[in-house]
């Protein structure tokens, strides 16, 4: 049997088929930001006892990660326009190792500014990742195939989270560490010595992520990766940026997937990063004990997204994300309302609903923007601040309550309400689009 050439679909953004090899070594990338992003989980409940801080000051933590995907993310759209995917993935990955490098003068100073500093160039490095392989993966292969194509790419996304939750809290926590209210009482010396420790102990999971970083990049450098926009250079030359602004800015749908996109990821991250603590809350235990539930929770986003992959193959996939969506606003309202042990359950099992979200409002958003796409991706990628902002109220509201981290997830529940009705209005466009082909066919 003759192998068909790889070669661009005649619209000149999608490829005839998909090169598997690439395919997988892009799809690795998307566990990589993963385990970044998951550590951040860690560094909350790690860095609120080394330094001493609040639920507000610890949600700085993903205020500072989550600001560097929304600086870089036009930057980035500019740097694929100009370099291609690749090389943009190259940048990327330069910018991560960077950031990983950074945790050493960090942990030296012991200054919680620097470390601050350190997970923003780690998320300026991301934002050119994500930037580059969410719309390239869209655009490998077929376009009727792109959005289950790209949820394929973030089924690797949890096996990266994972990984990170393991590594992080078993480096980082120990069962001898002192409590916070421990290093309260000791004498100044004392616990100065003892934070200094746990505070050196985030340094061996970034030297690790630094040497897979290294293997990555050169796979990557020396693999063949097919252009995806071959013959729309001319017209990207004569649409620029500006232009593309303009007509992403007065399209509806994408404007309203943008704000869904904004809202999901701050509604993950809530629920992620206030997990150790709600466990902790609920349950009694110290912080070693409740990162089982935070790495449980990733083991929960994976089958979920396994179950949606199944599902996308018999309904469309804004069907998909209102189911799960519903779904998710009731384990929210029960994490909220139930005061014992069964809300962290509930709240672990929200992660099942989570799994679809991101890349199925990512390629629901970003079809059919033609020449706009790329910059259009870009967009979506910096609407990702709200990782950096929905923690932040959640904080807020913890502190307001006198550490009620229960109340805390009111705000995740208001956001998947706005994330359903962008579902719905996307299931009332594809029936409008589906009832206009077929009367075109009719007639």
């Amino acid at each position: 049997m003759t192998k068909v050439p790889l070669q661009q679909t005649p619209d000149g953004f999608y490829l005839n088929r998909t090169p598997w090899f690439a395919f997988l070594l892009l799809c690795s990338i998307f566990a990589l930001w993963a385990a970044a992003a998951s550590m951040n989980d860690v560094l909350i409940a790690h860095f609120k006892k080394a330094f001493l801080l609040s639920d507000f000051q610890t949600a700085f933590v993903q205020s500072a990660f989550y600001l560097g995907y929304f600086f870089v993310a036009i930057p980035a759209a500019m740097a694929v326009r100009r370099f291609g995917y690749k090389s943009t993935i190259l940048i990327g990955l330069v910018f991560y190792m960077l950031g990983c490098a950074l945790f050493f003068p960090a942990a030296s100073t012991a200054t919680y500014g620097m470390f601050l500093m350190a997970l923003f160039v780690i998320a300026c490095g991301l934002s050119f990742l994500e930037t580059a392989c969410n719309t390239y993966s869209t655009l490998m292969g077929p376009r009727e195939t792109g959005t289950r194509r790209l949820n394929i790419s973030q089924t690797f996304h949890p096996f990266g989270a994972m990984t990170g939750v393991y590594v992080g809290s078993f480096v980082m926590f120990k069962d001898s560490d002192a409590t916070r209210e421990q290093l309260t009482q000791m004498i100044a010396s004392e616990a100065a010595a003892q934070q200094l420790e746990m505070i050196q102990s985030t340094l061996l999971p970034y030297k690790w992520m630094i040497a897979v970083l290294v293997l990555i990049f050169i796979l990557i450098l020396i693999t063949r990766f097919p252009a995806c926009r071959g013959n729309t250079e001319s017209r990207e030359k004569k649409h620029g940026l500006l232009q593309s602004l303009s007509r992403l800015s007065r399209n509806s749908r994408f404007t309203f997937g943008v704000l869904a996109q904004f809202l999901y990821v701050g509604a993950q991250v809530g629920v992620w990063s206030f997990t150790i603590r709600l466990a902790m809350q609920m349950g009694g235990m110290n912080e070693r004990s409740a990162s089982w539930f935070l790495l449980t929770t990733f083991a929960t986003y994976f089958i979920g997204k396994m179950i949606a992959n199944l599902m996308m193959r018999k309904y469309h996939p804004a069907k998909v994300l209102i189911i799960y969506g519903v779904l998710a606003i009731v384990l929210l309202a029960y994490t909220i309302l139930v005061p014992n042990i069964s809300a962290v359950y509930a709240a672990v099992g929200v992660s099942i609903f989570l799994g679809p979200c991101w890349p199925t409002i990512y390629g629901l958003t970003i079809d059919g923007l033609g020449e706009d796409t790329g910059v259009g991706g870009s967009l979506l990628v910096m609407s990702i601040v709200g990782g950096g902002v929905m923690p932040v109220f959640q904080g807020l509201l913890s502190d307001a309550t006198h550490g009620n981290m229960q109340l805390a997830y009111i705000v995740p529940l208001l956001c998947f309400v706005v994330i359903v009705a962008y579902a719905y209005s996307c299931m009332r466009h594809n029936r409008t689009t589906q009832a206009g082909a077929d009367a075109v066919v009719a007639s």
